[in-house]
This record gives structure tokens, sequence and C-alpha cells, in this order.
């Protein structure tokens, strides 16, 4: 075999197996993707879950029931405390409502109401309506891999893109490694002071799927406050359609 030959085929070869060994690296963007996917990529969706208020000197929880069609509809129906029964939150595309039955009252939320606190909780409005994606509005990078509760996950800083209409300035997330969790998340402004973080655990199968059941929200400035969400129940690409997300079926669904 002449030199030249001997050459050509070195660096087929080199190539061949950068090719291969680049396959093989993880993609921050489509890691995100699929952990994004696995609980918000369905058509729709029916949940049962509990929502706890921790605050330093008392504690409420509220119990409700959501539906769901893809990003752009949702329908929420407070089940518990008894004096919030009957409550529903309506989301149709970026506008949202409240119907009240104990003063039979229908409001459409303004925008100086979207950082109120839902319920009272720590999240707020624009959490619930929020159109914002960590797919599309965000640049991903890997940071490194980090165990959380013991489990390998991914860590991801993700930065708001320039034109992006989102009130982070960047997250970091930690996506768990073999089913692509959200385990935990830290949320910066636009200054790069740290927010809130949420936390995932107690990883269950619900509908077929491995999901954190249990979600932890923690104010970084608010020491002792925090909210708790358990998924009691939840089922996937369940029939609904648009019509069930109306102003009037606010006042009648159960």
């Amino acid at each position: 075999m002449n030199k030249t030959l001997s050459a050509s085929l070195l660096f087929s070869m080199s190539v061949s197996f950068l090719s291969v060994f680049g396959q093989g690296l993880p993609d921050a963007l489509e890691i995100v993707r699929k952990a994004d996917e696995r609980f918000n990529g369905e058509k729709s969706s029916q949940s049962v879950m509990s929502m706890t208020i921790v605050r330093p000197t008392w504690e409420r929880t509220v119990a409700f029931k959501s539906w769901t069609a893809g990003r752009d509809f949702a329908l929420t129906l407070i089940t518990e405390p008894a004096r919030d029964r009957g409550q529903t939150f309506l989301k149709r595309y970026g506008e949202m409502w409240n119907w009240n039955p104990s003063i039979s009252r229908l409001i459409k939320l303004p925008p100086s109401m979207m950082s109120q606190g839902w319920m009272g909780s720590d999240y707020t409005n624009d959490d619930i309506l929020r159109e914002s994606s960590v797919v599309n509005d965000y640049i991903h990078e890997i940071e490194g891999e980090e165990l959380i509760d013991g489990s390998p996950c991914y860590r991801i800083k993700m930065v708001a893109k320039e034109d992006a209409s989102v009130i982070w300035g960047h997250q970091v997330r930690w996506i768990e490694k073999e089913n692509f969790l959200f385990l935990k998340a830290e949320l910066y402004d636009q200054d790069g002071y740290l927010v809130r973080t949420e936390l995932g655990s107690d990883i269950q199968l619900m509908d077929g799927r491995l999901l954190p059941t249990r979600l932890e929200l923690i104010p970084a400035d608010e020491e002792g406050h925090k909210t708790i969400v358990i998924i009691k129940d939840i089922k996937f690409n369940i029939p609904v359609n648009e019509n069930f997300f109306s102003q009037q079926n606010m006042k009648r669904v159960r």
C-alpha cells in the first residue's frame, strides 16, 4: 500500500470515527425538548392535584381538577376548601378569566394581576398563563452532570434569546438522564439574581409514564415560604375539544 493511499485511508477512518463519536454526544436542546414533551407534549390531559401553601405561621391546602388541550387551552376547577369550591379559571390563548360562584361574577384578569399569586400561592397568574417555551425561547448549553437525590442528571443552562418575551434572564435545569425528567430548576431574573428554585420528586408511573408527582416552588427571598403541588392522578390524550374551554362551561364544569 503506497503512502498516498495509507494517508487517505487514515483520514477516512478518522472522519468516520469522529462522525460516530459525535452522534453519541448529548445535545442540550434535544434533552430539554424530550423533557418538555414528557409532561407538556400531549394533545390533552385531565388531572387531579392538591396545592399546599406554606408560610412561617400557617399552611393552607387547595384541591383542584384541571383539563388542558395543547398549550392554548386550560380549565381549572377548585374542589376544596369549601369556601373556594366551584371557582374556575379559564385560559384561552393569551387571556385568562376567573369565575367566582359565591358572588356570581366572571372577571377577565388584567395585566396588572398577572404578577399576583394564584390562589394565594407562590405561583403567579402569569405562571399559569405563560406562553413562553423552554425549548424555543432559550439558548441551551450543557454545563455538566450532577446527582439529584441520587439520580444522574444533565445540568443545562438556558439563556433567554434577545427577542424572546420571557421574564427570566436565564434558567439552570437538572434533567434526569435515563427518563428525561425535570428534577430541579433555578430561575434567575434579568439582572442575574436567583428568584426561585423548583424541585421535582416522588417519581411515579402515571398513565403509562414516569413523572415527578411532587413539585415544590421555593422563593429565594422569602424565608419560610414555599408551595407544594401533589399530582394525584393524570391522564393524557383524553377526548376533549376547544368548545369545552368556554366561559359557559366555567359555570357548570364539575
